[in-house]
C-alpha cells in the first residue's frame, strides 16, 4: 500500500494513518506453516520535529510447526511498529531507516520487513517441549516411548562387561 506523505513531510506534529492487509505468501517463512487470516497491520506515519517515524502495530494469527517436535500449534503475534523513515538514506551507518521514495512510502514493505526481522529463529510448541524420540519417533510430549536408553559407544565394551559379568 502505497501512502502518500507530501502532506505531513514539511508540517511537524502532522499525521497519515494507514491500515493495510499484507501477503500471507510473503510473510511464510522458518516453521510458519500459514496464516488463519492474512496479517493486518494499522497505525500512522507522524512528522516529530520533521522527524517521520511509522508507528503503529501488526497483528498476524499464524498456523506454526514446532521445530522440536513437529506438532502445528496456533500462535498469535502482536507486533508493535516502530520505524524512522528519511529521504536520503545513503549512509550506512543507520539500516534501520527506511527510505521514503519520493513523496510517499510503501507501507507494506515495511511492515513485512518488520515482520521478518522480528520473527523468531526457533520455534516451539512450547517451553517446555521434550521433542521426539531419536530411536522411534514418539512425541515425548505424550509420554515416555519406552526404548532402552542408548548406550554411548565410547562406553560400549564396559556396557558389555556389565552385562556379562555374572556368568561366571
Amino acid at each position: 500500500m502505497w501512502l502518500d506523505l507530501r502532506k505531513i513531510i514539511e508540517s511537524p506534529g502532522a499525521s497519515a494513518p494507514f491500515a493495510v492487509t499484507l501477503d500471507p505468501e510473503q510473510l511464510r517463512i522458518g516453521a510458519i506453516a500459514g496464516f488463519k487470516r492474512p496479517p493486518e497491520a494499522r497505525g500512522e506515519v507522524v512528522n516529530t520535529a520533521g522527524l517521520l517515524n511509522l508507528r503503529g502495530e501488526l497483528r498476524a494469527e499464524m498456523i506454526c510447526v514446532c521445530d522440536r517436535c513437529g506438532t502445528a500449534f496456533d500462535r498469535e503475534k502482536i507486533l508493535p511498529l516502530d520505524a524512522p523513515l528519511a529521504a536520503d538514506v545513503s549512509d550506512e551507518a543507520s539500516p534501520d531507516v527506511f527510505p521514503i521514495e519520493g513523496d510517499g512510502i510503501d507501507v507494506s514493505a515495511v511492515a513485512e520487513t518488520l515482520f521478518i526481522l522480528n520473527t523468531e529463529s526457533k520455534c516451539l510448541c512450547r517451553d517446555d517441549c521434550k521433542g521426539l524420540c531419536p530411536q522411534c519417533g514418539k512425541n515425548l510430549n505424550d509420554g515416555p516411548c519406552g526404548c532402552a536408553a542408548p548406550v554411548d559407544p565410547r562406553l560400549a565394551a564396559l556396557a558389555q562387561l556389565l552385562d556379562g559379568g555374572d556368568e561366571q
